[in-house]
């Protein structure tokens, strides 16, 4: 099975390079491989010590933030590498403060796994939460390098699990520790006879918590803010906005919203504006000669840049989280979570254990038509003792599930 493994890899190295002529994402995902090792040559030197992180995504990194943050102040004399797989996580941290390196991970062949690690030298690696890439991990097993994975979720559709997963299980051998999220996931690996786990928790939790230690300040959301009820509505999509532009159109003009789209192309961009009736500008328009009224004038405030959505947050008094609607589902709930306020979402939410849980206790609302959206809203609005005690379970939430880095950090001291 791994020489199938193998050949596939190969095979679809090569699909990838034809896909990238119609494709701008693959493109980016091949052209940014083609300098990995002349960069680790030149950034990496021969008395260097070092230590790799690898996150699928952009997610994935941020899950991973606090562990970074901690390993090196820990270890300050070695040097940070981090990887990504997809663009969408390289592309908007590829120049992170964090790290001494950062780079996309070569395709998983054992020729390029044998290279990186050579090159790179690590004397520890995290894998954040999944991506197990077989030749890598037999190549850290036979280097004898630590590794560990950390916020680690094991499901039983995944191929360690089944009667064909056999070389997966052995790529496994090379783990040192793995800190899992839940009790599921831990029964998983000892079921195929790993004893060498522990329920650690989620890492995101402790980013987020680390989120309201930071400066959140943004003068132009204050000024448009203006004291009045505001909905931010984060990472949204064109279903959820389908149903939010008619609240929106239909709502008093004592409540405010903030739109951070998921996607931020200008058509999309002016495609939304264009259904919402309700004075609305634009990120991008702010600082404009030809905008005469103030920020405060406006009921609708479109965030078509990235980066800043957290801070936002810390401004609303309801937020909604996009993503419900599609397939995996729902995005980042923990953000307006650890800021205390109620959270609306659709109904795509269950493989997200922690949109699960806030829905269970009642902090979370998932919707999944335009009549459950305005009676949630309107609830919230209207219901100040019931938004104020929805915000406090978030809270409390994030709050009680801190405390994976540290038991990690404590293992690996």
């Amino acid at each position: 099975m791994l020489f199938l493994y193998n050949l596939i890899v190969i095979l679809a190295s090569q699909l990838l390079k034809l896909v990238a002529l119609f494709s701008p994402k693959i493109k980016l995902f091949i052209n940014g491989r083609k300098n990995v090792f002349d960069i680790l040559s030149s950034k990496i030197g021969a008395t260097d010590k070092t230590i790799w992180f690898h996150a699928a995504s952009l997610g994935e990194y941020e899950q991973g933030l606090p562990v970074i943050e901690k390993v090196k102040d820990q270890f300050p004399n070695h040097k940070i590498i981090i990887t990504f797989f997809s663009p969408s996580g390289y592309e908007v941290r590829k120049n992170n403060p964090i790290a001494d390196v950062t780079l996309y991970l070569p395709l998983d062949t054992k020729a390029n796994a044998k290279k990186f690690i050579k090159l790179a030298k690590p004397e520890m690696v995290f894998f954040i939460k999944y991506e197990f890439w077989p030749n890598y991990l037999n190549e850290l097993k036979q280097q004898q390098v630590k590794t560990y994975l950390i916020s680690g979720i094991f499901r039983e559709k995944q191929a360690f699990f089944k009667w064909y997963g056999g070389f997966y299980r052995d790529a496994l051998k090379a783990f040192d520790y793995f800190f899992v999220q839940n009790e599921k996931s831990k029964l998983l690996v000892q079921k195929i006879g790993f004893s060498n786990v522990k329920i650690s928790g989620d890492t995101r939790f402790d980013r987020v918590v680390s989120i309201l230690e930071r400066d959140n300040t943004l003068d132009f959301i204050e000024q448009f803010k203006n004291n009045k009820t505001t909905i931010v509505i984060g990472s949204s999509w064109p279903k959820d906005e389908n149903l939010l532009v008619d609240f929106i159109n239909q709502a008093n003009d004592t409540v405010k919203f903030i739109i951070a789209p998921h996607n931020i192309k200008t058509e999309q961009i002016a495609s939304l504006r264009s259904q919402i009736i309700k004075s609305t500008i634009l990120f991008s328009e702010k600082d404009t000669n030809n905008q005469h009224n103030s920020l405060n004038d406006y009921q609708v405030f479109i965030i078509d840049t990235i980066g800043i959505l957290t801070k936002i947050y810390s401004y609303g008094d309801i937020a909604y989280v996009g993503g419900g609607f599609g397939n995996p589902g729902v995005h980042n709930i923990l953000e307006p979570a650890t800021f205390g306020m109620p959270i609306v979402i659709g109904p795509n939410y269950s493989h997200f254990a922690e949109a699960t849980a806030l829905v269970n206790i009642q902090g979370c609302i998932s919707i999944s038509n335009y009549i459950e959206l305005k009676n949630a809203f309107d609830l919230l609005l209207q219901n100040k003792d019931e938004r104020y005690e929805k915000g406090h379970i978030c809270n409390t939430f994030v709050q009680m599930n801190k405390g994976a880095t540290t038991i990690i950090l404590n293992h690996i001291s």
